[in-house]
């Protein structure tokens, strides 16, 4: 037996239907909000939970800066090696008082960018093409997969060679990097839907575009928002080898000056910066992640779908 053959149940709004209406004071007294149910709205709430979410995740590095401040001051380590947290401090302050600090953040924060929207615009399209179609994925995936083993900095002198020291192969090296967790998220999101979700497309005789749009994205939207978090990450590793590239600018630029000029407290100042934005920028991005699967009643989502739901009222 097929789907097709299966008997079709009411719908949930026919049964409701035939259901009477109550009327009068039992229905006034069964949907009357009781008194101090919802002391706090929803949106109240979720501030909270952010705040202390974010206090939570501050505490670990609050702690472990205030052990390295303290190891510094009592000279159990050479601040030749490892600068207290106070002279990384100074030295980010005096870069941004001498207007410095700003332009190498703002050439990073661009070439991560273009080198993130290439990356995952060209892994969305190969990732889709493999994940649909089992003739690409024959013809794409082995070569992509041997290319993926390639390290970082093995791309550096071809790119070197081919694009020169300029911006665009500092760019191209980045999108290197973003492209394969997009790739592979996405290509194995679309591989793993539920074989019965596209029978019931088919079922309903949904043109390919529809079930694409009404199926295939729904259900790979959680690991493409995965492969996204994960070039990013990725995108911010790969910059670093980057800005080695004969770079006059940006945090790798500084990093490797700091290192040659025999900085400590700029280096760590330029490995925090990278922290710091790398954090911002997934931050943002899992936001919109959120967003996006607002409507998946998952695990993760559970605590924002308990505080969303009224509570039952008394009867």
């Amino acid at each position: 037996m097929s789907i097709a053959d299966l008997p079709l149940s009411r719908t949930v709004g026919e049964a409701g239907s035939e259901r009477s209406p109550e009327t009068g004071e039992g229905a006034a007294v069964r949907h009357a909000p009781t008194t101090g149910s919802r002391r706090r709205g929803p949106l109240s709430r979720g501030a909270g939970e952010g705040l202390r979410s974010v206090a939570l995740g501050m505490l670990i590095p609050a702690l472990l800066l205030v052990a390295w401040e303290i190891c510094a001051g009592f000279a159990w380590v050479r601040p030749t090696l490892l600068p207290p947290p106070s002279a990384v401090v100074k030295t980010l302050l005096d870069l941004a008082r001498r207007g410095e600090l700003w332009g190498h953040v703002e050439i990073t924060l661009v070439r991560v960018f273009f080198g993130f929207a290439i990356g995952a615009a060209a892994g969305t399209v190969c990732g889709a093409l493999a994940g649909y179609s089992r003739l690409w994925r024959q013809l794409l995936d082995p070569m992509l997969q041997a290319l993926r083993a390639i390290p970082s900095i093995a791309w550096v002198p071809l790119f070197i060679l081919w694009l020169g020291i300029f911006e665009a192969a500092k760019v191209t090296l980045i999108a290197v990097g973003v492209f394969f967790p997009v790739y592979l998220n996405l290509m194995a999101g679309i591989a793993d839907v539920d074989r019965r979700l596209v029978e019931v497309g088919r079922v309903y005789r949904f043109s390919s575009w529809a079930l694409v749009r009404r199926i295939l994205v729904p259900a790979t939207l959680p690991a493409y928002i995965t492969g996204l978090r994960g070039g990013l990450g990725l995108g911010w590793m790969f910059v670093v080898a980057a800005e080695i590239m004969g770079a006059s600018k940006g945090l790798g630029f500084l990093l490797i000056d700091g290192e040659q000029t025999g900085r400590p407290a700029t280096i760590i100042a330029s490995i925090l910066l990278f922290a710091l934005l790398g954090k911002l920028t997934d931050m943002a991005l899992a936001q919109f992640g959120r967003r996006a699967l607002a409507w998946q009643d998952s695990y993760g989502n559970s605590t924002a779908h308990a505080r969303d739901q009224r509570p039952f009222p008394a009867v």
